[in-house]
């Protein structure tokens, strides 16, 4: 901090001052260039929370390294009269009681609609500017891989990916690949979270609205951090609430590899992955019972503590392929666990279960048949449903069922 005020103050003949701290030389700063320009300063503050994500783990250095920024923000509550305008950007939003108390006149503008496309490209924009970049090119599949952040305007592409994805013109986790979430990988295993429950997780507004170290909502942290995004919007009597999702398949496949990751060796997830999407390209079902056999008894025990960790891995696994993937269909009659739709023309629909034992064993297909979950995807050329039972005391598939309907 003492290097950057240092260099900022060249410009307008500040000298640093040893006795103060920071602080009070940025109040030193602010009124020094006021007085050198005969203008109001402009402030601009990029990356604020990163030294904070830097330490996340360590919470006594991040109670430490929060106190220095309040009070080093605090400095910019009196000095209106020189200030014209501050600008403060970060990928994470702590409260203002923990890090800006004495900044009660900022306003957040993160899920303002009117501010809700300044962070990406509009199709509109990519069509306009990027045209000579784009010919001869799949419009639709640069969608699909890059396209999908919403901040309540127009659903925006990630400019770092699509500038990269233009020069090389290869499909890549560009920006997934900058920064992997160890952290948020880590905390999604000690809290032992059920990510299946992330595609179409419906939160209160109040959940995005702040990030404290004290108290860690995962949903917060990973759509302040560009991992999930807005996929709905819905007014209700006591406020907003939001759908979420993941935003494209660029972070759906990087994501889910990361939660195998903790599960599975790299080759063995790969070969299962690329084995899974041929079993459902020819659809021979039978065989994709051997390769969730082999998925979940390869898996530490450790892993298990909960019921819902066996279906986690299958989930991740199926998304991780890349295939179009819908967790929590929802239906007049119900809500399917899983779809998975196949070169737009074939349709799994995958209900699961997990039994303490085989004596729970029971068969769903009926269930399913009866409710006429399949009705939904009628208009595509083959329908099947799959029914697994899970042992959780064995470790094994209890019952596997499928029938084509279509």
């Amino acid at each position: 901090m003492e290097l950057l005020l240092k260099e900022i103050g060249k410009n307008c003949k500040y000298k640093y001052e040893k006795k103060y701290k920071a602080s009070g030389n940025l109040f030193l700063l602010i009124k020094k260039c006021y007085d050198y320009y005969k203008e109001k300063v402009v402030i601009l503050v990029d990356e604020y929370d990163k030294v904070i994500l830097d330490n996340i783990e360590n919470k006594t250095e991040v109670e430490k390294i929060r106190e220095s920024l309040k009070n080093f923000y605090g400095v910019l509550k009196g000095l209106d009269e020189y200030i014209r305008f501050v600008l403060i950007t970060g990928v994470s939003k702590f409260s203002k009681v923990s890090l800006f108390s004495g900044l009660n006149q900022l306003k957040d503008i993160s899920l303002d609609p009117r501010y809700g496309n300044i962070c990406g490209y509009t199709q509109n924009e990519l069509e306009l500017y990027f045209n000579d970049y784009l010919q001869g090119l799949n419009l639709d599949e640069i969608k699909e891989w890059y396209n999908g952040y919403y901040f309540l305007q127009d659903t925006l592409y990630n400019p770092f990916d699509i500038l990269l994805y233009l020069d090389s013109k290869r499909f890549d986790s560009y920006w997934y690949k900058t920064g992997t979430p160890n952290f948020l990988i880590k905390l999604i295993k000690k809290k032992e979270y059920d990510v299946s429950d992330l595609e179409n997780k419906i939160v209160k507004s109040n959940i995005l609205e702040k990030f404290d170290i004290e108290e860690i909502k995962i949903e917060a942290l990973m759509f302040q951090t560009g991992y999930l995004t807005i996929k709905e919007e819905y007014q209700k009597e006591y406020g907003q609430e939001y759908k979420l999702g993941f935003p494209n398949k660029e972070v759906r496949i990087s994501f889910n590899e990361d939660i195998l990751s903790i599960l599975l060796a790299k080759d063995l997830r790969e070969n299962i992955a690329d084995n899974i999407i041929e079993i459902l390209k020819k659809q021979e079902i039978e065989k994709l019972k051997e390769q969730i056999e082999i998925l979940i008894s390869n898996i530490s025990y450790v892993h298990f503590k909960q019921e819902s960790s066996y279906v986690i891995a299958v989930f991740s696994m199926l998304y991780s392929t890349g295939l179009n993937v819908i967790t929590e269909d929802n239906i007049s009659k119900g809500r399917i666990d899983l779809t998975v739709i196949v070169n737009n023309s074939i349709v799994y629909i995958l209900e699961f279960k997990v039994i303490q034992n085989s004596k729970e064993k029971r068969n769903s297909i009926n269930q399913i048949l009866q409710k006429e979950y399949y009705k939904k995807y009628l208009n595509y050329d083959k329908v099947y449903i799959i029914e697994i039972e899970l042992d959780k005391t064995k470790k094994q598939i209890a019952n596997f069922e499928y029938q084509q309907v279509k």
